[in-house]
């Protein structure tokens, strides 16, 4: 059983879980501070959400950003990440309901994200509760430094 829940603080344990996930997502990023995630923590507009197994330890986690725009409210999905040794459990599908069922909650109508093709079990995944691949250009700006 994965239960997913929406931390109020930051702790030890959640400071250790990203210095364990955020290499498994991403060799490029630095694991996230403690101020880093306090501060994501903290914010109406992002939701960091965190899957446990039964015992309580830490499997995965996402984060969901709402926010409000002319044309209504929208929901985007960021930096999924199921610990290697729990996947197949579960636990990215888990998160995924959890952040629509909040996005739904929060008056968002859509949810987007983003995904590689390489990351064929996830696009499998995404694909089965319902994302529909959209027909679209993603662009990206870096600032130098």
């Amino acid at each position: 059983m994965v239960r997913v829940e929406e931390p109020t603080q930051v702790d030890d344990e959640l400071v250790a879980a990203f210095e364990s996930l955020i290499p498994q997502l991403s060799s490029s990023s630095p694991p996230p501070t403690r101020a880093e995630l306090e501060e994501i923590v903290r914010s109406d507009a992002t939701h960091l959400l965190v899957a446990r197994d039964e015992q309580g330890s830490i499997l995965g986690s996402m984060t969901l950003v709402v926010f409000r725009i002319p044309t209504g409210v929208r929901a985007w999905i960021e930096d999924v990440v199921v610990d290697s040794a729990a996947r197949g459990r579960g636990v990215g599908e888990a998160l995924n309901r959890a952040a629509l069922d909040l996005a739904r909650e929060r008056g968002a109508r859509t949810v987007d994200l983003t995904s590689r093709p390489s990351r064929e079990a996830a696009n499998r995944l995404y694909r089965r509760i319902g994302f529909v691949q959209r027909d679209t250009n993603v662009y990206r700006f870096q600032h130098e430094g």
